[in-house]
């Protein structure tokens, strides 16, 4: 068990799930840097916080410090992981943290369940593309309409390597305030990030310059919007 520390929170990631790229990352504190000053940043106490794709823990248990591991909810498809988030959460005394196994897709999905394909670096697994090879299992779909009206969070975090495309079909609710996420243009084409800048936009959050950067992106409610 490899274990590390970055911005005061206690990790640790299984040998067997440490790859080089990974371990440089968490060696020289750049693992998920931008995505941990946006979280620290656009997170305040009491916020709900609704976490899609869980990593190993980390940006949740920056978020968790700020507002409370009982307003944490944080979804994991990667069944290999969700031990590892657990037991980092539970390391920064955040165990009131609630962590859900699933694979979120847009409300038009069909079935109770997705292919998943887990990448040999942890942070690569996906939802599988139709008659993808290599490592899939079976994960629960969870719905995005559904975990909005479940938990009612002020903030959602996303980096869910390329399922983001599928989320922005219709307008999401009022209490959400603020999102961050890491898009994935590798993954699809330029008229999705369009999509998902006019999905935000027809909800009543604009790009917040202050946390984006690169590839990870945030939006703002606006007053009176």
């Amino acid at each position: 068990m490899r274990e590390y520390e970055l911005r005061g929170v206690k990790l640790a990631l299984p040998e067997a799930l440490v790859t080089p790229k990974i371990r440089q990352k968490l060696e020289k504190g750049r693992y998920e840097g931008v995505e941990a000053r946006a979280a620290a940043l656009r997170v305040k106490p009491g916020h709900r916080v609704l976490e899609l794709g869980g990593g190993m823990g980390y940006v949740s248990a920056i978020c968790a410090g700020i507002t409370g591991g009982e307003n944490l909810v944080t979804v994991e498809a990667n069944p290999d992981m969700l031990p590892v988030i657990r037991a980092n959460l539970d390391r920064n005394g955040h165990g009131a943290a609630t962590l859900i196994h699933g694979a979120v897709a847009g409300d038009a999905a069909e079935g109770e369940t997705l292919a998943f394909r887990r990448g040999k670096a942890f942070w690569g697994s996906s939802i599988a593309a139709e008659g993808a090879g290599g490592d899939i299992v079976e994960v629960p779909l969870l719905r995005i309409g559904a975990l909005l009206r479940a938990h009612r969070p002020q903030v959602v975090i996303m980096d869910i390597e390329g399922a983001e495309q599928h989320l922005f079909d219709r307008p999401w609710p009022r209490h959400v305030r603020s999102v961050l996420m890491e898009l994935h243009p590798g993954r699809y084409p330029a008229t999705v990030i369009r999509t998902i800048f006019d999905g935000m936009s027809a909800s009543g959050l604009t790009y917040d310059p202050g946390v984006s950067s690169g590839a990870v992106v945030g939006f703002r409610r606006v007053r009176g919007r």
